[in-house]
């Protein structure tokens, strides 16, 4: 019982400090601290020095939005947990982080080939489907803000990847994500899970032979130095879900939080606009340094490719649920059976 209530103390206390900073006077401005794992130059990085112009401009300064950029805060291996425990008050991670957390409805954005599309993603990601997903975050201490884009992914190694046989033997740096493990391993691969700025060295000494991102990610994070193919797979995508520590936003005043959530709706606009372009910029930049080849798959190649793929999607169904599966193959008229 003493146990109980020391914990019930120190959670009420933690509770107390949020509301405290939350209605402090103009003169002492809420400090938001956004911590993220990419580059400032990334389409998620641009859009969180976005969300901070904006959420300062609309606040009047009432809010000062610190950004640490490329782990300089935290780890993407740490980053949750400061989350939670309120040492950070806003993150953009992968949403294959949340599977680990227990909410693991979000691997189902790591399936291979559930999207072709934007149109597709954006189906799911601003609608019913996406807002449900986010309440599976509440009894984690997280509030679910926006989704982000950061596009569809390619697969890199120091081989030519055009056919399912040619991942045999190789070890490839993943998030974790049971879908992801499901995904390399079906490709004949061994999944090896790494922190995100881990993974230029370990490509460079050869812990691990390849990776999967989007181009963006490769390029600013200088990954294409280090692997001599880039397969245009374009099999899945990496999504960003913009969250903050929920006590932190439930006890911000309904105007401060009103205005917050503007600046991260327009935001959101600025950063899904440009990560398409930005992508395409990146690839085009990675063709131009002429030390990576650059593979464009043939529709039977990529046939292939999906049929091969196409099993991770039924043995998830138990984790992820076939009920969830179905409903986004629904919204975007994917039908496995016509492959």
């Amino acid at each position: 019982m003493k146990r109980l209530a020391l914990a019930a103390g120190a959670a009420t206390l933690a509770l107390a400090a949020y509301a405290v900073q939350a209605q402090q006077p103009a003169s002492q401005p809420i400090v938001i601290k956004f911590s993220h794992v990419v580059a400032e130059n990334t389409p998620k990085g641009k859009g969180a020095l976005k969300f901070k112009a904006l959420a300062e401009a609309a606040t009047k300064g009432r809010v000062k939005v610190e950004v640490y950029p490329n782990s300089q805060l935290f780890k993407d291996g740490e980053e949750m947990q400061m989350l939670q425990l309120g040492n950070v008050q806003m993150l953009a991670p992968s949403v294959s982080k949340f599977g680990p957390l227990g909410a693991r409805e979000f691997e189902v954005f790591d399936l291979p080939y559930i999207f072709d599309n934007y149109d597709d993603l954006h189906a799911v990601t601003g609608g019913k489907i996406g807002t449900e997903l986010f309440k599976k975050l509440d009894s984690k201490g997280i509030v679910g803000l926006a989704y982000w884009d950061n596009g569809f992914k390619v697969m890199s190694a120091n081989k030519a990847l055009k056919t399912p046989a040619d991942f045999r033997g190789l070890k490839m740096r993943i998030q974790s994500s049971k879908v992801l493990d499901a995904q390399m391993r079906a490709l004949g691969a061994t999944p090896q899970v790494m922190a995100f700025s881990e993974v230029y060295q370990a490509l460079q000494t050869g812990v691990v032979d390849g990776t999967e991102n989007p181009p963006s990610n490769l390029y600013t994070q200088k990954m294409n130095e280090v692997q001599k193919f880039v397969t245009l797979s374009d099999h899945g995508v990496i999504e960003y879900a913009v969250i903050a520590n929920k006590k932190f936003w439930d006890a911000l005043p309904a105007d401060i939080r009103a205005a917050l959530e503007g600046a991260m709706k327009e935001a959101t606009k600025f950063a899904n606009d440009i990560a398409k372009s930005e992508n395409e910029d990146a690839l085009a930049k990675v063709k131009a340094t002429g030390k990576t080849q650059i593979i464009a798959l043939t529709p039977d190649e990529k046939k292939a490719w999906k049929k091969a793929l196409m099993k991770v999607h039924r043995e998830s169904e138990a984790t992820i649920g076939k009920g969830l599966i179905q409903e986004i193959y629904k919204e975007t008229g994917f039908d496995p059976n016509k492959l």
